[in-house]
């Protein structure tokens, strides 16, 4: 699937019912408390000596696409912009590929 697609899918479930300033507030809120849970199951596989749940992961880390998804389409972004957007962001700053002293050093 390519990533405009994904987006056009999951905005089906946007709540039009908001205001864009309700919108944005809400899936900054909840991009966050997906990041959390994302961060919750490395925590406790990595520290806790969970058992790392891949599934579990994948799911959360899909929530966090679906609020990345609708936050872009409220900035009036597609996700393949965005994403076209951060690779030259990444080219130019890491032209050869990662480099901790230019990672140190950094000029944006």
């Amino acid at each position: 699937m390519k990533l405009n697609e994904y987006q056009d899918k999951a905005l089906r479930t946007h709540n039009d019912e908001m205001s864009q300033t309700q919108a944005f507030s809400n899936y900054g809120l909840g991009l966050n408390g997906e990041a959390g849970e994302v961060a919750d199951i490395l925590k406790k596989g990595i520290f806790h000596g969970h058992e790392m749940n891949r599934h579990e992961l994948a799911k959360e880390l899909g929530d966090v696409l679906w609020y990345v998804a609708n936050i872009a389409h409220l900035a009036g972004f597609t996700l393949e912009k965005i994403a076209l957007m951060n690779v030259d962001k990444l080219m130019r700053r890491y032209p050869t590929g990662f480099d901790a002293e230019r990672s140190v050093n950094r000029v944006d």
